[in-house]
């Protein structure tokens, strides 16, 4: 009787598979042998680099940062000499990547919204217009374009001593666009600390503002409420301050122009070529996404009495977003990367100030590791920012 039991609980237990017969254990011994070779191809290329520097007599490492950099660069946003050493010459070329990213994002994202949504306008002229915009734009190469914009700012605009003055105190001219500014004053960070203290004010605001539509169903002024706050911090702090009034007026000195700010033709060339480039590719994927939201959306939103305008802002848009946000990423990814292209036309960014400092010490492995890594960074950064507000804006089923 046991032995009879003992059989048959024999028969149904499962036999044991050999080794390369299980999918799983195969996958992993592939997986290790995979990272084994990926090691050995890495140290390989690693000890071969390091034998020919050593060959040829090269220094390895980052030591280089600390010498005096020996040459200058026409726009810094921090102050800067040729004194002053590599590192902080780095330093000034990733300032300058990342206002020209930060700045055209912004205005891509606005003009790209302006065309896509003009590009399905019933009117037959501003439809036309979008569309003749979008397939010039896309199709002619970025590089031409920001050389087609260099040559503009530099063959067409006149001398600083026949400069254009379309107000007084604004100069344009072939050596770019200066205008006045306020002088330097302590009153400037007051008026800054206020007017970040009005945004997070604002934030909260919102937050309020939501909460209580959800729960009472009565609308508060959100938009008005929050332009006066951010304007009227930093005016009051300003008037707090003393209310400072006086401004650094650029004036004609030689043959260029003192004090004020410049807007050079490289950076103006620079941006304009890349937002015009870009905004074409974002219209079409505002316009995608417009047309994926279904028309009966907005057949009920007009059946609610709700305007034009309204129903866009409202109702397809905020649905419309949902869509539009994995491509634009792309989109903004592919600027911050096409800002590489500054050292065409001159401007001084990280790509440019890399090269010059490779060309001078010869670490070129160092400078192009450098180049990667400041542009993965820029790129993830994007990339975690706009994950993160497009899981804000997607449905939840409950």
């Amino acid at each position: 009787m046991e032995t009879g039991n003992t059989d048959s609980l024999d028969k149904t237990m499962p036999e044991a598979v050999p080794f390369f017969n299980d999918p799983a254990k195969r996958s992993i011994l592939y997986q290790l042998g995979a990272m084994l070779l990926l090691g050995l191809l890495g140290y390989y290329l690693l000890s071969n680099t390091m034998a020919n520097l050593e060959r040829q007599s090269i220094a390895t490492g980052l030591g280089f940062l600390e010498k005096e950099s020996s040459f200058e660069i026409g726009e810094s946003l921090i102050s800067y000499s040729a004194a002053d050493t590599y590192a902080r010459a780095l330093v000034v070329g990733v300032l300058n990547t990342l206002i020209v990213s930060f700045i055209g994002i912004i205005l891509t994202v606005i003009l790209g919204t302006f065309i896509g949504v003009a590009r399905l306008s019933t009117n037959w002229l501003v439809s036309s217009l979008a569309a003749v915009y979008i397939e010039v734009f896309q199709d002619i190469p970025v590089l031409l374009q920001l050389f087609f914009w260099y040559a503009f700012f530099y063959e067409l605009l006149p001398s600083p001593r026949q400069a254009l003055t379309p107000v007084a105190g604004i100069f344009i001219s072939n050596r770019g666009l200066v205008f006045p500014v306020p002088e330097s004053h302590p009153a400037h960070k007051y008026m800054a600390a206020a007017f970040f203290g009005g945004c997070l004010l604002v934030y909260l605001l919102r937050r309020w503002a939501r909460k209580r539509q959800a729960r009472t169903g009565q609308v508060f002024p959100v938009l008005r409420v929050s332009a006066g706050i951010l304007v009227g911090f930093p005016v009051i702090a300003w008037w707090l301050s003393g209310a400072p009034a006086a401004m650094d007026v650029p004036a004609l000195t030689g043959f260029n122009f003192e004090g004020g700010v410049n807007i050079s033709p490289e950076f103006s060339a620079l941006l304009l070529g890349l937002v015009l480039y870009t905004a074409a590719f974002v219209a079409e994927v505002v316009r995608a996404g417009i047309q994926a939201v279904s028309h009966g959306q907005t057949e009920a939103a007009m059946s609610l009495g709700l305007k034009s305008g309204q129903v866009l802002n409202l109702v397809i848009l905020p649905q419309a977003l949902r869509v539009i946000i994995p491509p634009l990423t792309s989109q903004m990814l592919n600027l911050t990367k096409n800002s590489s292209l500054a050292v065409a036309i001159g401007y001084p960014d990280f790509v440019s100030v890399a090269g010059t400092t490779i060309n001078q010490t010869g670490q070129a492995i160092e400078g192009i590791a450098m180049m990667m890594v400041v542009y993965l960074f820029f790129s993830l950064t994007t990339s975690a920012f706009m994950n993160w507000y497009n899981k804000k804006v997607a449905l939840v089923e409950r």
